[in-house]
């Protein structure tokens, strides 16, 4: 046994604080929860209500239906809408078949919707930085889509073509990794020099203290796990972000199941963090497969508090009174 304390002492495990669960996703995953004790299951919910197989199961199990369109949902049903936020098109498109909706929409990413259509509204040519495909900027794209032009990073800029160059704005995915998206936004500010700004920061709150946080626990990694769905965009960039910042190496994984043990042969300090869609039971699983094996119990590494909390959205709360009232 002597041995093993040996080969354990100099070990170390660090938890970034802030992880895990933003105020946005919070919000998301309750307003299911609670539609499904409301009104009673089947509740239909347009796209995965956030990047996170473990939640989506979950709720599946509760009776929650996940569906990729609306017309996979049937006449006069009740359908939640994702917090990654939906275009004005597929609004008309639930009204059309008379569907009940509650718009579980991240209010950070309704904030970026109404700059669009303000900076539509005085023409201005949209620059809107993030992933081809992704939900968000799909329905973000589709609040205005003849101004807006999708930039996904500093290599698109070259050859970005626009009516104005004195009317020019830019908006933003709110998951992407901080620092690439400056570059990006200077890159076209080279470009452009008369770019104007969205009134407010939009990568979010959480985006931005996860990836702060699991920065500081870098520095002195030899490993970084990320516990996160691969469809997670702010999962997978806190992972490039680990090595940026200096760990030796860095991966993503759903659960504790993924965790390769050859990772941890040459690995004596290993930072864990989690994407702002998981679960805390899923990275305990990952503090306990380290414990298992050796390593001791997780120092946390605080580098922000987060307090922030949204109002379930108003259709719901509605509901929720009248029901207490009967």
């Amino acid at each position: 046994m002597g041995h093993m304390s040996e080969a354990t002492s100099d070990r170390r495990v660090l938890l970034a604080a802030p992880r895990g669960y933003c105020a946005g996703v919070d919000r998301a995953v309750i307003t299911v929860e609670k539609a499904l004790d409301l009104y009673g299951p089947p509740v239909y919910v347009r796209k995965q209500i956030v990047h996170n197989k473990h939640v989506v199961h979950t709720l599946e199990d509760r009776g929650a239906i996940f569906v990729e369109e609306l017309d996979d949902v049937p006449e006069g049903s009740m359908v939640v809408f994702s917090a990654h936020g939906v275009s004005p098109a597929v609004h008309a498109q639930a009204s059309d078949r008379e569907l009940k909706t509650i718009d579980a929409t991240c209010p950070l990413v309704t904030k970026v919707h109404h700059e669009a259509r303000r900076f539509a509204g005085d023409d201005y040519d949209i620059l809107l930085i993030g992933h081809e495909g992704h939900e968000e900027v799909e329905g973000t794209a589709g609040e205005a889509p003849s101004n807006i032009t999708l930039v996904q990073g500093p290599d698109d800029v070259t050859d970005l073509e626009v009516r104005d160059p004195e009317k020019v704005a830019w908006l933003s995915q709110t998951t992407l990794s901080v620092d690439e998206t400056m570059q990006t936004v200077d890159r076209i500010r080279e470009k452009f020099p008369r770019l104007l700004d969205p009134p407010s920061d939009d990568i979010c709150y959480a985006t931005q203290n996860r990836q702060q946080a699991v920065k500081e626990i870098s520095r002195d990694a030899d490993l970084v796990i990320v516990v996160g769905s691969a469809n997670s965009s702010n999962s997978v960039r806190l992972a490039e972000v680990a090595l940026e910042a200096g760990a030796g190496a860095a991966y993503r994984v759903d659960d504790a199941s993924e965790v390769d043990e050859a990772w941890l042969t040459e690995a004596s300090t290993v930072g864990v963090t989690s994407g702002a869609s998981v679960p805390e039971d899923l990275v305990q699983g990952v503090l306990d497969f380290l414990q298992e094996r050796g390593y001791p119990a997780a120092e946390s590494v605080h580098t922000a508090e987060e307090s922030l909390i949204f109002a379930l959205p108003p259709e719901l709360r509605k509901d929720m009174k009248e029901a207490a009232r009967s």
